[in-house]
């Protein structure tokens, strides 16, 4: 029997329906959890939607023996982002962990993008996380219990054309930090998964994902969305001791990623620094062998201005 189960526990999946999302849904279900599987059933950029994908892995894990339910609502709206979190307390009564992995992809980059593209990614993948969030954050701090995994990706990091999509993903490491502070001492953790996989979203089609579905293992692909889902697990679990950070996972490796700051440079006299300083001092403003990683705005504050106490980070 797996060590780490999730009985009696209560877990929302959103976007479930495929690739990545399926994964987790389908361990969290093997592992004992009450999984509600969210998916709205849309093409690859958020358009449509069909209610077959959210009720056939539902399928897949009570057939399998565990206990799912389907959810088919659009998170992007107020009351669709709400629809799961009611349906896990019509259901099960409580809800334990949201694992946000909804998403959506429009390529397209300057100057050829426009605002209607950036807020297609902005409803689904950061508001519609806050609507289910803010749906299920009273449960979870009456209950003292809670655990929520974002979807980030590495593709905050940037391609030619994914300005909308990069552009949301790197929103959800600022979700994520506040929504820790806001947490304060309560046993409610909130983290970033970034998946390596092959899905819709990151370049497999649909008859490339049954195909990896049905061989597995076997494949030896080292892209099967199957690999990432056990850091999720960890996030997800009440063993999870982290908050606020970011995570890798997939292709055969798990790693962390996180915002750093430098030491910085310290011109001699502040108010007399100009644009020269700045070029001259580039270099000690870059050097990395002294950078800390803040782990709230007050903490990047408190190393930033260390110097006015007589505590020299630079």
């Amino acid at each position: 029997m797996q060590k780490y189960r999730f009985d009696d526990r209560v877990v929302i999946v959103t976007g479930a329906g495929r690739g990545i999302g399926r994964a987790y849904a389908r361990l969290l279900g093997e592992l004992g959890a009450k999984v509600v599987v969210n998916d709205l059933g849309g093409a690859m950029d958020g358009t449509g939607s069909d209610t077959g994908p959210a009720e056939q892995v539902a399928t897949e894990i009570t057939e399998a023996g565990g206990t799912a339910i389907a959810d088919t609502s659009d998170i992007s709206t107020a009351a669709g982002g709400r629809a799961p979190v009611d349906a896990a307390l019509a259901a099960f009564g409580r809800i334990d962990a949201i694992v946000s992995n909804a998403g959506n992809v429009r390529f397209a980059g300057m100057p050829e993008v426009d605002v209607e593209n950036l807020d297609s990614h902005l409803s689904v993948h950061v508001t519609g996380a806050f609507h289910t969030i803010r749906a299920a954050w009273p449960h979870m701090v009456e209950q003292d219990f809670g655990r929520i995994v974002l979807t980030g990706s590495i593709g905050m990091f940037g391609l030619p054309d994914n300005l909308g999509y990069a552009t949301a993903k790197a929103g959800l490491i600022g979700m994520a930090k506040s929504l820790t502070q806001a947490a304060d001492d309560r046993n409610i953790k909130i983290n970033v998964i970034a998946p390596n996989a092959m899905t819709r979203m990151g370049g497999g089609d649909s008859e490339g994902m049954d195909s990896l579905r049905a061989e597995g293992r076997e494949t030896g692909n080292l892209m099967d969305p199957k690999l990432v889902a056990p850091m999720v697990g960890y996030l997800a679990h009440e063993v999870c001791d982290v908050s606020g950070e970011v995570y890798l996972a997939g292709g055969g490796r798990f790693a962390q990623l996180f915002v750093g700051v430098t030491g910085g440079y310290l011109p001699p006299d502040p108010f007399a620094a100009g644009i020269a300083d700045v070029v001259e001092n580039l270099e000690a403003i870059r050097d990395r062998k002294n950078f800390y990683t803040p782990g709230s705005l007050m903490d990047c504050v408190g190393h930033y201005m260390a110097h006015l106490g007589g505590d020299n980070h630079g």
